[in-house]
């Protein structure tokens, strides 16, 4: 057997004949414990509230998009319907439109995107469940859902025949609107509308979109029947993404570029992955504060076992073999701890899980998610640490010290 593993492991689990050393090293062990289990804990926690976040928009946006490659609009032909058909990994697909508009109700104005959407857009992303009241699109034409933050700011009401909202879109063309405007002619066509239901995600999404149905809104933008704007796709589970938008590029003849939802939410995705290394980096930092007590419950532990290290020596243990001897034991002291302080914060995990015990609200649960990339990213950062500190402390013996009286 090694020598120094064994010796290490032997005073790893005996007591020192010093009160003092023994709470010591009882501190240290506790504070690895603790920082391990924190750190999991806020991991693990920080993921349930990334997939809540995602959620909203995984429901509002497809796992695809195609938008025109040069321009904003492109030609949907027959011919590409036909070609898209052919591809096994779709499962649903729908064309929109999306285009500035400004909206008014009752002497209130707002800027807003009005998203033109077939019938098939429910399928293959779920914006109906998000609909906060009211319902979705029905066979009226002249129905539209819009965000609870539009409703809110224009006062708009369910099925408000009396008072229907006014969408001004500018007509398509050269030459300045005042042009417009001195002459016969609006610069802007106008179509009246009622709103069926009210959908809520997030205040962004929720102040900036209107949802229309596509055949309504064409004439009113004066496009043709194939002007689209986007192309949403729903991808079969066990198909790869990958090799699908590779085959709707070269269905469509490369005149659209294909973006992922993690493309179309680019600035979502950069923000909740820096805030999860920032929070890593905080915590790491903590627990390099708390891995000092290694060094110091380590180099306690040396001078407490001068008098037998000084035995080993002159029985003809090297000076390396001994600094190995109380590196192993910072190192399992480190080890250790970090698989106990996991164990715990998996134990809490579990049990936020299964009986949800803290509430963000009364229906709604604290999100937390079990993840094994979490339990490897806190067990390398703690043996790394402990090694480095370790490493650091095991460096007091010398042979001035073991040879001093």
């Amino acid at each position: 057997m090694n020598i120094a593993l064994y010796i290490a492991k032997r005073y790893l689990i005996s007591k020192s004949s010093q009160n003092a050393v023994n709470i010591i090293n009882f501190v240290t062990f506790l504070v690895i414990v603790i920082g391990a289990a924190s750190l999991f804990v806020v991991l693990s926690a920080f993921a349930g509230l990334k997939t809540l976040s995602l959620s909203f928009s995984n429901s509002f946006d497809p796992d695809l998009k195609a938008v025109s490659a040069e321009g904003k609009y492109f030609d949907f032909t027959e011919n590409d319907a036909q070609n898209l058909n052919k591809i096994e990994g779709i499962a649903d697909y729908s064309k929109e439109i999306e285009e500035r508009v400004f909206l008014t109700f009752k002497q209130k104005n707002h800027i807003a995107y009005i998203k033109a959407v077939d019938s098939n857009y429910t399928r293959v992303t779920g914006i109906d469940s998000m609909l906060y009241y009211g319902s979705w699109i029905g066979k009226d034409p002249y129905q539209v859902v819009s965000g609870i933050g539009v409703a809110n700011l224009l006062g708009l009401g369910i099925n408000d025949y009396r008072n229907p909202l006014e969408i001004l879109a500018p007509k398509p063309g050269e030459g300045s609107i005042a042009t417009g405007i001195s002459g016969s002619q609006r610069p802007y066509n106008e179509l009246s509308v009622t709103l069926s239901g009210v959908y809520a995600i997030n205040d962004d999404l929720d102040k900036k979109y209107v949802f229309a149905s596509l055949s309504t809104v064409q004439p009113l933008l004066e496009k043709k029947e194939n002007q689209i704007t986007g192309i949403n796709f729903k991808i079969k589970p066990t198909a790869p993404v990958e090799l699908v938008s590779a085959q709707i590029a070269a269905a469509l003849s490369n005149k659209v570029s294909l973006k992922t939802r993690a493309q179309l939410n680019d600035s979502l995705y950069k923000m909740l992955n820096t805030e999860n290394l920032v929070l890593y980096l905080i915590f790491t930092l903590v627990l390099i504060i708390a891995l000092f007590n290694v060094v110091g419950a380590i180099i306690m532990m040396i001078l407490d076992k001068k008098d037998n290290a000084t035995t080993l020596y002159s029985m003809g243990v090297s000076i390396k073999q001994l600094k190995r001897i109380f590196f192993l034991q910072g190192l399992l002291v480190t080890v250790v701890g970090g698989i106990v302080g996991i164990a715990f914060a998996s134990l809490l995990v579990w049990t936020q899980i299964t009986f949800q015990w803290i509430k963000l609200s009364p229906t709604l649960a604290y999100p937390v998610e079990y993840k094994l990339i979490n339990i490897a990213i806190v067990f390398a950062t703690i043996f790394v640490l402990g090694f480095l500190a370790s490493k650091i402390a095991a460096n007091r013996v010398n042979k001035q010290l073991i040879q001093y009286t």
